[in-house]
């Protein structure tokens, strides 16, 4: 054992501490190697049409729809975690998606275009 004097809100101790012959503690990391899949968005150009907009900043980590399928006004276009919390981007009206503008896992601000109804 060893002894110490220590000052505590000038108050003095003396202590004594024990070593441990045992080894420490480790930690260990694996190292992970995953495939991501990432697709690229189609490029809009010029396409005329309803704009879906992001209402809050997030992640897009879902796209439930692609180029040239028919919508409802109200189908879940989109999945975007924001807050800690999964929330549903619906289609603002009903037609054919002609354009998304993000790809899956992108990270999107208020107000970002993320595709276009017509």
């Amino acid at each position: 054992m060893k002894k110490y004097r220590v000052k505590v809100n000038d108050k003095l101790f003396e202590v004594e501490v024990e070593e441990i012959s045992s080894p420490g503690v480790q930690a260990v990391k694996e190292e992970v190697k995953e495939e991501v899949k990432v697709e690229t968005p189609v490029a809009a150009g010029n396409v005329s049409g309803e704009q879906v907009k992001a209402p809050l900043p997030g992640t897009i980590t879902s796209i439930e729809v692609k180029v040239g399928d028919q919508v409802t006004e109200g189908d879940v276009l989109f999945i975007m975690e924001a807050m800690k919390m999964e929330n549903e981007i619906p289609s603002p009206v009903s037609g054919t998606v002609k354009a998304i503008h993000v790809a899956q896992n992108a990270s999107v601000d208020t107000g970002e275009v993320l595709a276009t109804i017509g």
